[in-house]
């Protein structure tokens, strides 16, 4: 067998201290450049971006070098046409800002932002036509956090569900760049290259990228399309029915509210589009 390739120096920078030798990939990559944050002094690069459009199959031949790599492979989408191609291109990315996903308790936080959400903590005090809101918002739940929901039986492969739909992805925007990260996953990739598409709600993406962990956990979830707000996930292990579905669609709620405040308005609306849904995506306003 013939050995791969070392990484490219210019990526290999993308390690602070990554050994010369250490990675390898196989994959040809076409025509990119390196990008750094729009922050801070430090010349060290957090992604690097293809020039053009994703060739057909390189983010899946990505994906299955994460390891031996080190790098997580994105396709990446711009806000609308613009020609600089933000947020990527025009380098708002902050990664001086985000804390380690590690550090994070992904229960914990989902709970403070429901409760942030959901919960009217003096029911006396509170206009009553607000109150009624809410609870048709979050029904059949309540002010009270409803608790995480729990992992569905394994339907296949969470990384060959990946591919498939990043090949899906793909064919319906063909426009989508290759990104590589340095993470052991696309949560981890994303708190550390500094993306900020949540700001509006959570300014920290260590945070955030914590849910998403554990989301690849239950429910085999990983990042597939990144955009200046919006993620796409493939999802091998959904909720099967509309019970599992609501306890999922509160943790949506939780994290990305705008996905059904400014979507279809009630958490029940909402968790009948997640049952069985192979792909979820998170849109921040």
């Amino acid at each position: 067998m013939t050995a791969s390739p070392p990484l490219p120096a210019e990526l290999r920078r993308l390690f602070l201290g990554g050994a010369a030798g250490h990675r390898a990939m196989s994959s040809s990559l076409p025509a990119g450049r390196l990008i750094g944050a729009e922050e801070g002094d430090d010349p060290t690069p957090v992604l690097w971006m293809s020039d053009g459009p994703a060739p057909v199959g390189l983010w899946e031949a990505l994906h299955r070098e994460r390891q031996s790599s080190g790098l997580w492979p994105l396709l990446l989408a711009p806000l609308r046409d613009e020609p600089d191609f933000r947020p990527w291109g025009s380098q708002e990315l902050y990664p001086g800002r985000m804390s380690s996903p590690d550090s994070q308790d992904a229960a914990d936080l989902l709970r403070q932002w429901w409760e942030g959400i959901a919960g009217w903590h003096d029911e006396e005090a509170e206009d009553p036509e607000e109150a009624a809101e809410r609870r048709a918002i979050t029904a059949p739940f309540g002010p009270s956090w409803p608790g995480q929901a729990p992992a569905p039986a394994a339907t296949g492969s969470p990384d060959e569900h990946a591919r498939a739909v990043a090949a899906a992805l793909l064919r319906s925007r063909p426009a989508l760049r290759i990104g590589l990260v340095a993470g052991v996953d696309g949560a981890a990739a994303l708190a550390s290259c500094g993306w900020s598409g949540p700001l509006n709600h959570e300014n920290d993406m260590g945070r955030i990228a914590s849910v998403l962990r554990s989301w690849e956990e239950r429910f085999g979830a990983q990042v597939v399309v990144v955009g200046f707000d919006t993620i796409d996930l493939s999802v091998a292990a959904p909720p099967a029915d509309l019970d599992e579905a609501l306890l999922v669609a509160a943790e949506h709620l939780a994290l990305c509210p705008d996905n059904i405040l400014q979507g279809v308005g009630t958490l029940s609306a909402y968790a009948e589009d997640l049952v069985k849904a192979d792909s979820w995506t998170l849109w921040w306003d």
